[in-house]
């Protein structure tokens, strides 16, 4: 009998585990989040900060614009530069950093220099072009306002002078008995008259 009565709190213990007080006994865990390293801290081999300075303009798929920048810079500076910044230059500092280490890369005595010294060269021959054809425009104009004035100052002598096409429509519409076509027509025949006499022959 007192076995039996030892059974009976054995069974009430099990019953009482139920499934929701051993889930409470184990609280799951959220999953971890995996930061991915910017570019520059992957290169320079450190742990990338939750608020890494470097990390919004070197993004870890372009390695090569912080390696560009790194060889001519060195990260200190890139660092301290952008600190001296306000965030809202920042991103222009990195681009002007990228751009100058390209050029210095590409040619080391001048770098960004020589390619602003070649650009001021272009530009200072387009403004002599322009000013050339500005020049050409203005000469072309003041022979224009000459001609005019020439043509003004002729129609202003001789307003009754007729215009070649007025002379050429009297011409045209002129009768044919004139003293000039008389003249003309009178010339004609005596040269054909001539020209019997000179085809007849000189013995028959």
């Amino acid at each position: 009998m007192k076995s039996c009565d030892t059974s009976t709190p054995v069974s009430s213990t099990l019953l009482s585990q139920s499934p929701t007080n051993s889930s409470s006994s184990f609280p799951i865990t959220p999953p971890q989040v995996v930061m991915i390293p910017c570019a520059a801290c992957k290169i320079l081999r450190r742990r990338c900060a939750e608020k890494c300075v470097l990390a919004p303009y070197f993004p870890p798929t372009q390695p090569a614009k912080f390696t560009i920048a790194h060889r001519v810079f060195g990260a200190s500076n890139i660092i301290k530069l952008l600190q001296e910044l306000p965030e809202s230059q920042r991103a222009d500092a990195v681009s002007s950093m990228v751009y100058e280490a390209s050029a210095r890369i590409r040619d080391p005595v001048y770098g960004c220099a020589g390619v602003i010294c070649n650009l001021q060269n272009q530009v200072n021959e387009l403004q002599a072009q322009l000013a050339k054809a500005q020049a050409e425009v203005v000469n072309m104009q003041v022979q224009q306002a000459n001609l005019m004035a020439l043509i003004c100052m002729d129609v202003a002598q001789s307003p009754h002078e007729l215009s070649p096409q007025q002379s050429m429509d009297n011409f045209i519409s002129s009768p044919p008995h004139s003293s000039d076509y008389q003249s003309s027509a009178n010339f004609y025949e005596e040269n054909s008259s001539l020209n019997l006499l000179w085809d007849q022959p000189l013995w028959t």
